[in-house]
């Protein structure tokens, strides 16, 4: 099978499994919303879930996997595969006993955490809010060992079970919630967060089995594989945790703010996350071993092009994304939310941070893929350099904005942040390799820039057009109007890049969806 076919064989995988995983994790959210609203309940609930969800972003979105990876690959692309094994069963024990410990401390000092992460929050809510950061600390262990198995079983090109198990894990916190919250509430729904991620690690177990699990209780502190996983995860460590770092500045202040404000701040990063999620994370995950091949062999050529292909098709896909959510950004949160106990007021308020939050989208999917660059050429310096920088940037841009603008001024300044982190990125790697296709980058991108604007902009009149025909007080009503509203902005998308003859509609084809099909 040729590379490019490998590379969309994989991300055809991972895109459906991520389309699944955030489906459910939008059920999880209406489900709570719906039950309990948006109000100091959902913030204290949405500020203990921060913490495992950070976890779960950092160890299985991968900073392990992303140091394991290029070390464990290597071992195996020389018929090393003893060696490689040896240095997997010593990390896997390495984060046995550090997540012991870790959570540990974790359990303890959970009242001096949630008090610095939202030290706005009443007494009443800062007790619930640290009774449910410690019960889903226990998730965290699991979650490590996922980290693992995930870069494992992507090393052997095996993608299906890791993304599986991210369906399983949203899956299980939905069931075990709705099964356990009529006795205690909204803690039936932390108590989910832990047997999701052991759903998780469950479902990777038949997948290692069958690749000839090697597991041996070994500390070989001293092999030069660990050593080389050692330097590189820490820089990795902090680099993917800068993006996670601003939205905890983001809850911290949010937490100053109205009651239900770091909920509605969450929903629309939930919104707008979505894109990244399925379509970026899926191109960086799936291409992240082809480019480590291509760095390990000094084949540069092959390298840079492939990254270009990578950074151009991640924009072309979300840059329309996040025109067509700002669009339709009322009637998107009506129909996703607005239920129960979840109001007209609380739409409004979502919908205005998924406005601001939208602006930085591209810029926040194009660094999912240019950390795995840089960490394919195992530079996990950069990364980390520039995301320092970042998270200066958009604490002193926070309490700029806030003040102005509420919590749609956290949400620009999150926003602001990855814009000035992914022209840093792009400026580096261009430094360090050269060429890296620059002005081809342009190019698509003002394309693309110009041809959502025109898509957005139907999308928005179609949608208002409609809310004068249609009964939007009622479900069908409201899907009506987004999905007419959405198919006719696909509709002038796709006619308006074929018009422009653009390359990139037809890498996006090919990529993501050819495979797909032939998959299913």
């Amino acid at each position: 099978m040729s590379t490019g076919n490998r590379v969309a064989k994989a991300a055809g995988i991972i895109m459906v499994a991520m389309v699944l995983s955030r489906i459910i994790g939008y059920v999880r959210d209406m489900v709570i919303y719906a039950q309990f609203g948006q109000n100091g309940f959902t913030d204290a609930y949405n500020a203990a879930f921060s913490i495992p969800d950070f976890l779960y972003y950092l160890l299985v979105g991968g900073a392990l996997s992303s140091a394991f990876i290029p070390v464990f690959s290597g071992y195996i692309a020389t018929d090393k595969e003893e060696d490689g094994w040896q240095v997997a069963s010593t990390i896997f024990n390495i984060i046995i006993i550090l997540m012991l410990f870790g959570i540990g401390l974790g359990i303890i000092f959970a009242p001096a955490l949630i008090h610095l992460l939202v030290p706005g929050f009443s007494a009443e809510y800062m007790t619930l809010t640290i009774l449910m950061t410690r019960i889903m600390f226990i998730q965290t262990f699991f979650m490590a060992l996922n980290g693992i198995s995930m870069g494992i079983l992507n090393s052997y090109q095996n993608f299906l079970a890791p993304a599986a198990g991210s369906v399983v894990y949203n899956l299980g916190i939905i069931v075990v919630g709705l099964i356990l919250s009529p006795y205690i509430g909204i803690l039936g729904f932390a108590v989910g967060v832990v047997c999701g991620a052991v759903f998780f690690f469950v479902v990777q177990v038949p997948a290692l089995l069958k690749l000839g699990l090697r597991y041996r209780p070994v500390l070989d502190l001293k092999h030069p594989g660990v050593h080389k996983i050692g330097v590189l995860v820490m820089p990795v460590l902090i680099g993917l945790s800068v993006t996670q770092f601003n939205l905890f500045v983001n809850q911290s202040l949010g937490s100053t703010l109205p009651e239900g404000m770091i909920s509605a701040l969450r929903a629309a990063q939930r919104i707008m996350q979505l894109p990244i999620g399925v379509f970026a994370i899926a191109i960086a995950v799936a291409v992240f071993p082809t480019l480590t091949g291509f760095a390990a062999r000094k084949e540069m050529t092959e390298f840079k092009r492939t990254m270009s292909l990578g950074v151009r098709t991640v924009i072309f896909i979300t840059l329309p994304a996040a025109a067509g959510l700002i669009a339709l950004k009322t009637p998107i949160v009506r129909l996703l939310f607005q239920q129960g106990r979840f109001t007209v007021e609380d739409t409004q308020a979502t919908a205005y941070a998924l406005f601001f939050y939208c602006i930085g989208l591209f810029a926040y999917s194009a660094i999912q893929f240019l950390n795995r660059v840089f960490y394919s050429l195992q530079d996990t310096r950069t990364p980390v350099t520039v995301g320092i920088f970042t998270i200066i940037v958009n604490i002193a841009l926070n309490y700029l904005l806030i003040k102005p603008l509420g919590h749609g001024g956290l949400a620009l300044a999150y926003s602001l942040a990855g814009l000035i982190n992914m022209i840093g990125l792009l400026y580096i790697l261009r430094v360090k390799v050269g060429s890296i296709d620059g002005r081809r980058m342009l190019r698509s991108f003002a394309q693309t820039l110009g041809i959502s604007a025109l898509m957005a902009f139907a999308a928005y009149e179609t949608a208002v057009l409609l809310e004068s025909i249609i009964d939007i007080t009622t479900k069908f009503g409201q899907a009506l109007q987004v999905g007419i509203s959405v198919g006719l902005g696909a509709i002038i998308f796709s006619a308006l890049v074929l018009l422009f003859g653009m390359e990139e509609g037809e890498l996006a084809k090919i990529l993501l969806l050819k495979r797909f099909r032939r998959n299913h």
